[in-house]
């Protein structure tokens, strides 16, 4: 397990080894914030990341789309899913006591999506999650570095297979990152001129949607750039809104006496503030202080917002015909209250494989300083004149078949 020098946790043997035995095994699941797919909960959400594409929010406008009615953003299974996994063992659960990595920093570093089949209104959804590997690596900020790599499975109502999501967070010693903060370039927080404030909405009204134009294949070229996207600059308004529809997932769910029995159980989610008021430790997000305290300059965005961004700016430019197959992106310096991001995206090439019609595309977010926060890649596929878009088989058919697919994979 980790010990602890100074009040910080430190990684050791030990603890990579009891995470390395939970491998597989499917882990708990916080109660879903929304179980079926609404027009209200679809338009909720998309709202939160600032989208307002009609696919997603107007039923009457998906009557006349190929998907005959209204479907749901690509990375709305971020806050759906029953689940599906069967009941744990009495082995099973004693591997699941405790927190291998527990008083560490832990960082969303990377996160793949693979999208099989849209999610449409009045479906539910199941999921299974799972750690299926962990790498003890070395990282600058933070010194030695546990990458844990966990898989979040969906299948819709019907048993189908809807979405794949990898994602890897980085635990690390808190000590050593905040003993590291005076290594890292100051960042500057300097007011907004108007001329930037003008720009930056600017850049918001000339923002356009391909919608029911459609974007055949044969007509992108390599070279070609999306049209960018702006999210900013970002205030805790913004991300009260994302968490409205979001939920709190990553969060303990509900408030003041509902909080209160997950505090009897898990006091350590909530750590005291400045009045000494047990508090969620999500709140670094929000409150400036805590991020100092945990060695970091100003409260940041979450990653899975830049992945709405990322996601936004690809189906804007892919339109109602195409489909957002995989999207995978690493997220590199943290994006902080008051940053502005600049998503931007560029083909890198054209497959024509299997029956798919494939445009790659390199993309990414960049904030006001010119630095590039989050890289990434996609895949979409686009109809040609001849033949629509077909969606892709997923490797396996069923949840606890893809599973064995995915651990195979990481080992």
């Amino acid at each position: 397990m980790t010990a602890d020098r100074d009040g910080y946790g430190v990684l050791t043997d030990e603890s990579f080894e009891r995470s390395r035995k939970r491998i597989g095994i499917p882990l708990r699941i916080n109660p879903a914030h929304i179980t079926e797919v609404s027009a209200d909960a679809t338009r909720h959400f998309a709202y939160g990341y600032g989208d307002d594409n009609p696919l997603y929010c107007d039923p009457e406008y998906g009557k006349n789309t190929r998907w005959g009615g209204l479907i749901a953003p690509p990375n709305f299974t971020y806050c759906m899913g029953e689940n599906a996994a069967p009941p744990l063992t009495p082995r099973q659960k004693e591997l699941l006591k405790g927190d291998p990595f527990a008083g560490l920093g832990s960082y969303q570093a990377a996160m793949e999506f693979e999208y099989y089949r849209p999610l449409a209104a009045g479906d539910r959804c199941q999921v299974v999650r799972a750690q299926v590997g962990v790498e003890d690596k070395p990282s600058r900020f933070g010194g030695r570095t546990a990458h844990v790599t966990h898989d979040f499975l969906y299948s819709n109502g019907h048993g189908q297979v809807v979405t794949i999501q990898r994602g890897t967070w980085i635990n690390a010693e808190r000590h050593t990152s905040k003993d590291r903060l005076g290594e890292r370039e100051p960042v500057s927080f300097d007011p907004y001129t108007d001329d930037q404030l003008a720009e930056i909405d600017a850049a918001y009204d000339a923002e356009t949607r391909r919608g029911p134009q459609t974007r055949y294949f044969e007509d992108v070229e390599v070279g070609e750039e999306i049209q960018p996207r702006v999210k900013g600059p970002l205030v805790v308004t913004d991300l009260v809104v994302w968490h409205l529809g979001w939920g709190m997932q990553l969060t303990p769910p509900g408030a003041f006496g509902i909080a209160r029995k997950i505090r009897r159980k898990a006091p350590g989610l909530y750590p005291p503030n400045a009045r000494n008021i047990p508090d969620t430790v999500q709140r670094l997000h929000w409150d400036p202080a805590r991020a100092q305290e945990l060695g970091i300059p100003m409260s940041y965005d979450y990653g899975a917002m830049r992945e709405t961004w990322l996601t936004h700016a690809l189906t804007d430019w892919t339109g109602d015909d195409g489909w957002l197959w995989r999207l995978r992106c690493q997220h590199r310096k943290f994006n902080y209250l008051g940053d502005t991001t600049w998503v931007r995206g560029k083909v890198t090439g054209k497959v024509q494989a299997d029956g798919r019609n494939e445009v790659h595309l390199e993309v990414g977010c960049w904030n006001q300083r010119g630095e590039q926060t989050t890289p990434g890649t996609a895949v979409v596929l686009l109809p040609t004149r001849e033949r629509a878009v077909e969606l892709p088989a997923p490797p396996a058919d069923s949840l606890s078949e893809l599973l064995a697919v995915e651990i195979t994979r990481h080992s």
